[in-house]
């Protein structure tokens, strides 16, 4: 008769290591391997005991149950981090990168949903999360807009990254889009450029208003008056970009300088100006904002353009959470840095 064996471990998943194992092979009781493993202030374990506990604990390779300790002290190691869209996006994707890498230099781990804009998903994904035991979150948006705090999450640690809130106990951060536009094209003027075309391609967002009131404040500034008939608006991406371009190329006196309120409408400027026959940057400086990597690095010529601060973003709202107002400050404006690349120069002698 065959002797009944255990089935062995498996290679790909060994048994998880308890406190009992460590107890049962340094030779203590489970309530000291507690103690000492969890670090409990005030333990009365004897020093030499409390070494061989950590190196037999080390030595059988023991990982703490992160859930059961998060359901005796009532949170966890983890940060929950809820988007719209930002997770299957590679524009915004830096904001997932710097919370996560925030979350790992304080010894949290990141825990990300993406709603894709469903309300509903939205509520079951934070129903999921809370029972979790997740100790704070993160409200990320793919569009700088406003944004209201879930009824779940009242109460509870929230940072909103990339939105804002009308309540103002409610950290966030979003990037400085009015100094933005204001340095975009002050970079235009410093070089000498005195009729600069804008194309709005961002309908009445957040985001738009603020790039627009930059301009203008900057043209101000240098003694310009803010001329209408060098803005267009029109909804739409590269196809909002060339014809906004068309529009203000082919008038009588046209700009020597296109400020495109993102990447993608600056891509469609540049496909207008070389129908046109205009060279970029001799006859025409078109400047971006975003820094869309896949677009503004690779035209021809390269895009100059506005970097929106996700990476940064996204580490500031973690460190907001775990740190109460960093630096002082409960709603942060993050500048948006000037990206020279090759799509601008001084106007060329049409201008002089």
């Amino acid at each position: 008769m065959t002797a009944h064996r255990p089935p062995a471990a498996s290679a790909t998943r060994p048994a998880r290591i308890t406190m009992q194992d460590v107890a049962r092979a340094a030779q203590v009781s489970q309530t000291a391997v507690s103690l000492v493993l969890n670090q409990r202030a005030g333990a009365n374990i004897p020093p030499e005991t409390r070494a061989r506990i950590q190196a037999v604990a080390a030595q059988l390779g023991y990982r703490p149950n992160a859930m059961a300790r998060a359901l005796r002290q009532g949170n966890s190691s983890l940060l929950g981090l809820v988007t719209d869209e930002i997770a299957t996006t590679p524009f915004a994707g830096d904001i997932v990168r710097g919370a996560q890498q925030a979350a790992w230099q304080q010894g949290r781990i990141l825990t990300l949903v993406n709603t894709d804009h469903q309300s509903a998903l939205e509520q079951e994904a934070l129903s999921a999360l809370l029972q979790h035991q997740i100790e704070a979150y993160l409200l990320a948006s793919m569009a700088h807009r406003s944004l209201q705090l879930p009824a779940l999450l009242r109460g509870h640690p929230v940072v909103l990254v990339n939105a804002s809130s009308d309540d103002p106990t409610l950290p966030s951060v979003v990037p400085d889009e009015l100094r933005g536009g204001r340095e975009a094209t002050e970079h235009l003027l410093a070089l000498g450029h005195r009729r600069i075309g804008l194309i709005d391609n961002l309908d009445d967002s957040v985001a738009a208003t603020l790039r627009v009131t930059g301009y203008q404040q900057a043209l101000r500034q240098a003694g310009l008056a803010v001329d209408p008939t060098l803005m267009v608006k029109l909804s739409g991406w590269q196809e909002a970009g060339f014809a906004g371009a068309l529009a203000l190329l082919q008038q009588p006196r046209r700009p020597s300088a296109l400020f495109c309120l993102n990447d993608r409408a600056a891509m469609g400027a540049l496909d207008a100006a070389r129908e046109l026959g205009l060279r970029v940057p001799e006859q025409l400086s078109i400047i971006g904002f975003d820094n869309q990597e896949l677009i503004a690095a690779h035209l021809r010529p390269r895009l100059t353009t506005m970097q929106l601060p996700h990476y940064e973003m996204g580490a500031w709202g973690v460190r907001a959470l775990l740190c109460p107002e960093p630096d002082g400050v409960r709603q942060a404006r993050l500048h948006c840095p000037l990206v020279r690349r090759e799509s601008v120069q001084p106007p060329g002698p049409d201008f002089g």
